[in-house]
């Protein structure tokens, strides 16, 4: 990605008479954020024509002012977490955005062909860059916290909650769907004695994970879930479904069904959504995942009605929070090691995209679930486990 930041200049900042600045400041005072305040959390302009660009362009103008250097806030997550919990992104709907609404409703943005391009774009940037961001098994998901101190504590947790939901046992077979590097497959195949195959739409996943995991039974394999024909004993997917899309949530769950064995499990674990609404915010979904689109429990009970009865649903997405901003620290620690190679503007995206997140859910805007679904029911009833 080039470096195309635009250097502003804090003599071009203020525009206090027009009116789109009156409005976003009162708009911003509703969130007890304040233009050229000294709180953490308050928003500093270094260029007038922010208000514009942001009621013109609603989040993505907002994003793409920051990536130029047009604002800043000392606590961007901490800025996020009070617009957000204000409503405030509910207050702008530009009409610049209709035509991406649109898209929405009207494509197949996760079509098989366009399916590999998030992997491209944002699962390929390197796993040397990932390495660094991420815990020693370079898990690309929420971590439980519950009895945590550090994010590697969180994210064997989180394994291995999934594996004992699982009731997994040495001998079975476990399909992950959309399985990263590898983190679930070689955690499961180590502590309880299970082998995995895994599919993934990155190149630079699938080849780390099979140089790492060569001493276990698991397989990779660069492939569309939408492809899937065979047994297993249960299934997975941790952090995939927000990229299938709403067209295709009924097709994702009908691959599961058939390659689920009768006495199976099941497990979903998804970022969702607290509306049910078509499409993905616009600056997430150019910047950062693209053609992605976060589903709502009534989106997740429709796609498995028929196929699945429902044995559990668990949300813990207050801990995608604390796991965002430990991946923000260990970014900013090794960026000197990845800043002659991406640039300031990709930097300014990456943290913006780190803590605009973190400020979500603390905000509660978006959720972390974990759906335990099985085909005929579990006999005498499934067991919560935490």
């Amino acid at each position: 990605m080039q470096d195309q930041t635009t250097d502003y200049s804090s003599t071009d900042a203020q525009a206090p008479t027009s009116g789109a600045y009156r409005f976003v400041e009162e708009l911003l005072a509703r969130a007890d954020v304040k233009i050229g305040g000294s709180r953490p959390w308050d928003i500093q302009f270094h260029h007038h024509d922010v208000p514009e660009r942001v009621l013109a362009r609603g989040s993505l103008g907002l994003g793409e002012a920051y990536m130029d250097c047009a604002w800043d806030a000392k606590r961007l997550d901490e800025f996020f977490y009070r617009v957000l919990r204000a409503g405030l992104d509910r207050e702008l709907k530009p009409l610049r955005l209709i035509f991406h609404s649109l898209k929405a409703r009207l494509f197949n943005q996760q079509s098989v062909k366009r399916a590999w391009q998030v992997g491209e774009q944002h699962y390929d940037l390197g796993n040397a860059f990932y390495a660094a961001m991420l815990d020693p098994r370079m898990a690309y998901t929420c971590g439980y916290w519950k009895d945590a101190t550090n994010l590697a504590e969180a994210q064997e947790a989180k394994l291995d909650l999934i594996c004992r939901k699982l009731d997994l046992k040495p001998g079975m077979r476990v399909l992950d769907i959309g399985c990263g590097w590898g983190s679930f497959m070689g955690y499961a195949a180590e502590k309880y004695g299970v082998e995995c195959v895994g599919v993934t739409i990155s190149k630079e996943q699938a080849a780390l994970g099979q140089e790492k995991y060569r001493h276990l039974p698991v397989e990779f394999r660069l492939q569309d879930y939408r492809t899937l024909n065979e047994p297993f004993d249960h299934i997975v997917s941790v952090g995939m479904f927000e990229h299938v899309g709403y067209k295709n949530y009924r097709t994702y769950m009908e691959v599961a069904h058939r390659c689920l064995r009768d006495n199976g499990l099941f497990l979903l674990h998804t970022i969702g959504k607290n509306r049910r609404f078509r499409g993905a915010d616009p600056w997430i979904d150019k910047y950062i995942f693209p053609n992605g689109e976060l589903p709502s429990a009534g989106q997740i009970g429709d796609s498995v009605a028929g196929l699945f009865v429902v044995e559990d649903v668990h949300n813990f997405g207050a801990d995608y929070d604390k796991t965002l901003m430990a991946w923000h620290a260990n970014f900013e620690a090794a960026w000197p090691r990845f800043a002659d190679q991406l640039g300031e503007r990709f930097y300014r995206m990456w943290r913006y995209y780190l803590l605009c997140c973190a400020g979500a859910f603390r905000a509660r805007e978006i959720q972390l679930w974990q759906w335990v679904l099985s085909k005929r029911g579990v006999a005498g009833g499934y067991q919560r486990i935490s």
